[in-house]
């Protein structure tokens, strides 16, 4: 009976639970929308219950009464979510009635009443429709939900919108921001209308009671555990309308936000209206011909750019070249230079409505911009027309305003100038109309833009346009307002496809070709001593194919690297980066590539001949260029437009300089001798390093730039000298030969040198038994010292201030020297470190038998130590002499330092961006232990005067062979000239930094004759000494020869098959021994 039960009780129960598992109240199951790219996608659920249509019917009765009947299917309604929704569009409120939306912390801003220098705050709405219910849609409606975020703030900012949304409030210095849910809904007009009605919740301020001062509270919102005082608010509508159609006169969308609630509630805000416009998911209808034609007549319109109509594109693929501009490529204003009418007319930008950051300008438009949005070409469909219609919306960018937060925005306003017209190619004009703000009757502007194919000094760029006022329109009157598109070097072929034939092929003009040529004589007068030189070293230039070999020279003498002073200075420097960009080098403009026309030689074309070859590589060659260069010490010449010509006979590169002036317009008239509104009395020399000889020769490039202007000229600047980090052709980088292996070479040849020298040693005093105790152990110190620091750090000592000098820091090249590390360089690194460690055991196993060979005497005279050689004194007067010197260094540094600015840092950053200590101090002592090994003969020489020595302790190929080892590196950089500047200060300098005192270039000359005097005084030591004494001054020669007596018992006679003399083990041995004594100290 049970069981009977329980089977009936399941199976009334199985149906209500299948119902229920069907049941999804918030739509889990459904597939979400793609708020900006249409369609459907699988995603995380937003809650869409709809459960507020009560209130949507009550505020949107209006709204409801005047929608006409819905036409269209779900895949319509899906094209909904990206075409209603917008982005940082404009919001403003009327606070006139005491109660605005959300309050703003000032505190950002600096104390001192700099506040006024900083921007305005900006409001901006972003809208985001998420979600339309096309199962249950009504005749008339469509229920709809989305999300408005509000944001008022100094950067341009607004609310990051996501699958995830909640009311919330967002407060700190300089930015607020607030998100209101919203669910409603959509419908169409009879007259060209969609609205979206929309009831919402969110979380608003609470106000204080000060109706002068509600927001009180909303000052240093950045403090710990600050929460903003809130009320929860479902009294909030919002309307939205929209065009059906969108056409130049019709794209605006507008909006009003406003509180249901009475005006003395909590929750009462004062109305905000919303305006944007239609985006990228909305199909554009040209139809504004009769405006256009008439902003437009006659054909085409005469403007201060067209011209000849020389140099203009009027090929066939307008559209396909506009297609390569987005919203964020930026064109600069040009200065009224020419203006010559009234001060309001000549500083005014054009049809805008600016602000106080573009008045203060005054005309010259510093750092104002403007942006081209929402393009829209349509090529034309008449059969043999080429034309094209074309619109597009420019907005204009104040100084303080982010250009990128600017290309996103899509309010309509007095800085926005909506555009449409036709362009002809047969002319090369693209002439539009342009309605400022938002309707038709603020159509009273032309503009007129151009795609230029033709390049000059003073005419950069890939397009220029001019914005001008249709007369008999009642606009704002204003001078003509030209802008224009500066195109890089390298973007114009990476980007826009100029390469060796591409659709859009460029030429360039050279106009300073002659004015260069007089440059260079003037620079150039004959030498011989240059004429041996330039005969002996080669430079960059043409070889084979001229197409081909072109593209590649202009890539060699293109420089991208960091520079620093020439001279280098000894104070602390803003280190800038240099960048000289080819653009073209004598025919060619951009690069040649494979594939393109020109790009290689045809299958029967002949080489050149040898004459013909002769000539490319020897004569000038036109160039132009664009130089970027960073640092606020170089700001005149921070960027400009060169052309001259390219001498490769000695690798020099002479070119004339312009550069744009932004100054108030008054300002143009006391300047003299301008082109195009541009300052080109600059010239600028580049010295490039050879091809050849590069191990030999710092493989640096120089920069020189002067003003050929008085120097009472408000354009003159002082001359500017600059000497780039190494930079390495491209043929070098796979060169065996190059600096680096050379160096690697010389570090092997000079350490299996150093290396046969301390073994031809160790034999010498194996068989001189009687010299060993005399040779000095501080000495062999020294030298250990020297090969043990390698193998510590590893780094190569006796090379290290070449390899500083090579500018690597940390194993890490610098950008512009870039050394493929093939297998050779390993293997030389590997040969380093073994022969480093060779020298180091060998230098160990002499300290070790002069050490046991000291001990073999004391133990033979136990009661006379004196007879036995002590490194006490030796060490002490060794360590005093170099303390001295340390000292003199420090003091030295110290009075230097004196005279040049202070400085507040106390780190350094070195390569990889990492910050380190910097002490001064320790950083000479680590150089002055590479000095302490250079003297390495020091220790000795006080030895020989201490002990009075009448013996040869070292062998002559032993201590000429070291010093000239460590001499080598100093001789090779005094004949490679001046060393490598490297601006990194510390790190990447072993034991000697190049730009010090001590190891200048006359430290290369001072501290070789130093060494070589050390082991002059050896050599005299060990050769004249005893007998200069003994026939000078008799009665010291007694007492020598009593010392000598005493001090000079010779070990006995040993064969070294069958005796080791020096071990401890055999000392008891060796004591009753008695031999010929063999006197090595005479000879």
């Amino acid at each position: 009976m049970a069981v009977t039960t329980l089977q009936f009780v399941g199976a009334f129960l199985l149906p209500l639970l299948a119902v229920a598992s069907s049941f999804d109240p918030f739509h889990r199951d459904a597939q979400r929308m793609d708020p900006m790219g249409g369609g459907r996608q699988q995603g995380p659920f937003i809650p869409h219950e709809y459960v507020r249509f009560a209130d949507v019917k009550r505020q949107c009765r209006s709204v409801l009464s005047a929608a006409a009947d819905l036409k269209f299917d779900a895949n319509r309604a899906a094209a909904l979510i990206p075409e209603l929704s917008f982005v940082k569009g404009d919001w403003k409120q009327d606070v006139d009635g005491g109660a605005p939306l959300m309050p703003f912390d000032g505190t950002d801003a600096p104390e001192g009443g700099a506040a006024g220098a900083m921007a305005d705050p900006l409001p901006l709405a972003t809208f985001m429709l998420t979600h339309v219910d096309v199962a249950l849609r009504g005749k008339t409606a469509l229920n709809v939900s989305g999300v408005l975020g509000v944001a008022v703030s100094r950067n341009g900012t607004a609310p990051e919108m996501g699958p995830y949304v909640s009311p919330e409030l967002k407060v700190w210095p300089g930015s607020t921001e607030m998100k209101i849910l919203f669910e409603g809904v959509y419908t169409e007009t009879g007259d060209g209308e969609s609205v979206l009605c929309l009831v919402g919740e969110a979380v608003l301020p609470r106000r204080g009671k000060d109706a002068a001062n509600p927001w009180d509270w909303a000052k240093n919102t950045d403090r710990n555990n600050f929460q903003p005082p809130i009320t929860h608010n479902k009294n909030i509508l919002l309307v939205l309308r929209y065009p059906t159609a969108l056409t130049l006169t019709t794209r605006a969308v507008r909006g009003e936000l406003t509180s249901t609630n009475g005006k003395s509630d909590a929750g009462y805000f004062g109305a905000v209206t919303l305006l944007s416009q239609l985006g990228a998911y909305s199909n554009y209808k040209f139809g504004s011909e009769e405006l256009v034609s008439t902003a437009c007549s006659p054909k085409p319109y005469r403007d201060d750019i067209l011209g000849d109509g020389r140099g203009i594109y009027r090929g066939g693929s307008l559209c396909g070249i506009l297609d390569l501009f987005t919203s964020e490529d930026v064109f600069a204003f040009v200065p009224n230079w020419k203006c010559n009418s009234t001060d309001a007319l000549c500083r005014r930008l054009g049809p805008f409505e600016t602000d106080k950051s573009v008045d203060a300008t005054d005309g010259g438009f510093k750092d104002v911009s403007i942006v081209m949005q929402d393009i829209r070409c349509e090529p034309s469909t008449v059969p043999g027309e080429r034309s094209a219609k074309v619109s597009a919306v420019f907005r204009a960018v104040a100084p303080w305003e982010h250009r990128y937060t600017a290309a996103k925005r899509s309010g309509l306003s007095g800085m926005t100038l909506a555009a449409e017209g036709v362009w002809r190619p047969t002319t090369g004009q693209l002439c539009m109309v342009g309605c400022l703000g938002v309707g038709k009757k603020a159509c009273h502007s032309r503009v007129c833009l151009y795609v230029q194919t033709t390049f000059s000094a003073t005419r950069r760029s890939v397009a220029v346009g001019q914005i001008t006022r249709i007369d008999g329109k009642s606009g704002v009157a204003h001078s003509p307002l030209t802008f224009k598109r500066v195109v890089h070097p390298s973007e114009l072929w990476n980007r826009f496809g100029v390469s060796g034939g591409a659709p859009l092929s460029m030429t360039y003009n050279y106009t300073k070709a002659k004015q260069a040529g007089e440059f260079l004589t003037r620079s150039e007068p004959f030498n011989f001593g240059t004429a041996i030189a330039k005969s002996l070293l080669s430079y960059p230039r043409l070889a084979g194919d001229l197409a081909r070999d072109l593209s590649s020279l202009a890539d060699e003498l293109t420089l991208h690297v960091p520079a620093v002073p020439d001279p280098f200075p000894r104070e602390r420097f803003e280190r800038p980066f240099l960048q000289l960009e080819v653009l073209s080098l004598g025919p060619l403009v951009g690069r040649n590539s494979p594939g393109f026309p020109g790009g290689t030689d045809g299958p029967g074309k002949e080489p050149p001949s040898s004459e013909v070859q002769t000539e490319r590589t020897t004569s000038l060659l036109n160039v132009s260029a664009e130089l970027t260069l960073s640092g606020s010490p170089y700001v005149n010449v921070s960027a400009l437009f060169l052309e001259g010509v390219y001498n490769p006979v000695d690798g020099r590169m002479y070119l004339i300089g312009c550069r744009s002036i932004h100054a108030p317009w008054r300002a143009f008239s006391a300047m003299g001798a301008l082109e195009d509104g541009m300052d080109c009395s600059i010239e600028m020399r580049v010295d490039y390093p050879p091809t050849t000889a590069h191990w030999l020769i710092n493989p640096t490039a120089k920069v020189h730039i002067t003003s050929t202007r008085d120097a009472g000229d408000p354009l003159w600047f002082d001359a500017t000298s600059l000497q780039t980090l190494p930079i390495m052709y491209r043929e070098q980088r796979q060169d065996i030969l190059s600096r680096r292996s050379v160096e690697g070479i010389l570090r092997v040849a000079t350490l299996a040198t150093a290396i046969a020298a301390e073994f031809s040693q160790l034999m010498y005093i194996k068989a001189n038994t009687d010299v060993m105790p005399y040779v000095s152990l501080v000495m062999l110190g020294v030298q250990a010292l020297g090969y043990s620091m390698p193998l510590i750090t590893g780094a190569e000592a006796l090379f290290a201030r070449i390899a500083a000098a090579g500018g690597s820091v940390d194993g890490v090249a610098p950008p512009s020297y870039v050394v493929d590390k093939s297998q050779l360089y390993w293997i030389i690194d590997c040969v380093v470190k073994i022969l480093i460690l060779a020298a180091f055991l060998l230098t160990l196993r002499l300290a070790q038998k002069v050490w046991r060979s000291r001990i073999r005497m004391l133990t033979r005279s136990p009661l006379e130590p004196g007879r036995v050689p002590s490194d006490r004194k030796v060490l002490l007067y060794s360590f005093g002499v170099h303390m001295l010197g340390f000292m003199v260094i420090l003091g030295a540094r110290y009075v230097s330092a004196l005279g040049r600015p202070l400085r507040q840092e106390d780190s350094y950053m070195d390569a990889r961006g990492r910050s380190h200590a910097l002490r001064q101090w320790a950083v000479t002592l680590e150089e002055y232990v590479g000095l302490a090994q250079d003297f390495f003969l020091l220790p000795q020489v006080v030895g020989n005067v201490l002990w009075r020595i009448s013996c040869r302790p070292l062998k002559k190929s032993y201590y000429v062979s070291v010093t000239a080892v460590r001499l080598l590196p100093h001789l090779y950089d005094y004949v490679r000239a001046a060393p490598a500047i490297n601006p990194y200060f510390a790190e990447e300098y072993e034991f000697v930094n190049t730009s010090l005192d001590f190891y200048s270039a006359f430290g290369d000359v001072a501290i070789p004759l130093l060494a070589l005097a050390l082991a002059a005084a050896v050599y005299v030591q060990q050769r004249w000494n005893y007998k200069i004494i003994s026939r000078t001054v008799k009665t010291q020669q007694k007492k020598l020869q009593h010392l000598g007596s005493r001090v000079y018992e010779r070990l006995p006679s040993m064969s070294s098959g069958n005796f080791e003399a020096e071990l401890v083990s055999g000392v008891n041995e060796a004591v009753g021994l008695v031999g010929p004594r063999r006197d090595a100290s005479l000879g």
